[in-house]
């Protein structure tokens, strides 16, 4: 009579294998525990990016659950920059996909892109908050979302990175793969842009419901 393979296989090998086992499973639990500890904070900020950057919540909510999927899968070879940025970018490289997938061109990088003098300060300096960035964080949010959605890509990315994301000219550099200065050119044509569809909105001539006489 034949006896089975594994009973022939001393008891230490299984019991080895088995504390391996359960030794790779409370190293995955606590990788997992360090990356939800890390990356769970920003969940607004990677999510109000993709909302802003793809114009609708269920593909903002896919976006970010696949970015947060990439970064569990890379969170061992994560050694900096901070966290935020980390994750924002990954976000951005999704969304780029994203547009790749539906046939969608970005913006050309030249029209895009100004000198790094377009903001009009020094590349170390970072100017007080601007007016577009109080238009951002206290008047009507529906409102402004919607004049934000309306700037061309780059910009929006953009102004969304630094007015609503809060990043500093040089995390936004990195995120976005681009010099400081075209993060101030990006900036300044897109403040002047809400700017002037803000102007044009406050200016508009209000619809009066009822009867006209």
């Amino acid at each position: 009579m034949l006896v089975p393979l594994q009973s022939r296989a001393p008891q230490a090998f299984w019991t080895a294998g088995s504390d391996t086992m359960t030794a790779d499973a409370n190293a995955e639990l606590e990788r997992a525990r360090r990356f939800r500890d890390a990356a769970l904070p920003y969940l607004d900020d990677v999510f109000a990016l993709a909302r802003y950057l793809l114009h609708s919540a269920a593909d903002a909510e896919d976006a970010t659950q696949e970015c947060y999927l990439r970064a569990l899968r890379h969170f061992d070879s994560y050694h900096g920059p901070a966290m935020k940025p980390w994750l924002l970018a990954i976000l951005r490289n999704v969304c780029n996909a994203e547009f790749i997938r539906r046939g969608k061109a970005d913006l050309p990088a030249a029209e895009a892109d100004d000198g790094p003098d377009a903001a009009g300060a020094p590349l170390w300096q970072e100017p007080p908050a601007s007016p577009e960035a109080l238009l951002l964080r206290h008047q009507d949010d529906a409102a402004i979302r919607r004049l934000v959605a309306a700037l061309p890509l780059p910009f929006r990315e953009a102004i969304v990175l630094r007015e609503v994301n809060e990043l500093s000219y040089q995390q936004i550099a990195e995120v976005a793969g681009v010099p400081v200065g075209t993060v101030m050119s990006r900036l300044a044509r897109a403040r002047a842009m809400l700017r002037s569809a803000w102007n044009a909105t406050e200016s508009a001539p209000q619809t009066v419901s009822g009867n006209t006489p």
